[in-house]
């Protein structure tokens, strides 16, 4: 199950400090696109446990880092490492594709 990071805090020290390749899934409850995606979401948190970092920020509680970031729709899949984003997927995604995005960092 995907982390889901609650404050500013543990996105710097869950994501940004990382010394995994992280993925960040921001949504919102009321998405339909985002609730078609969560499942797939968790299933690549636990497939790549310990390889990868996975979470998920509800954009109604963090909008500041939707802003930050430029999070316009949603869902938006934001790829970092090194504390750096490096890459995004906007809409829906297919497990494999994440899962080879998340690799290949």
């Amino acid at each position: 199950m995907a982390k889901i990071l609650n404050s500013k805090e543990e996105f710097e020290n869950d994501i940004l400090k990382s010394n995994l390749p992280c993925m960040v899934d921001f949504f919102a409850t009321w998405c339909g696109p985002c609730k078609m995606l969560s499942p797939v979401i968790d299933e690549v948190s636990s497939e790549l446990e310990g390889k990868a970092v996975v979470a998920k920020i509800d954009s109604d509680n963090l909008g500041e880092l939707c802003v930050e970031y430029g999070i316009r729709l949603l869902p938006t899949l934001v790829f970092f490492k090194d504390g750096k984003e490096v890459d995004r997927i906007v809409g829906m995604a297919e497990k494999e594709d994440i899962i080879a995005k998340l690799n290949s960092l």
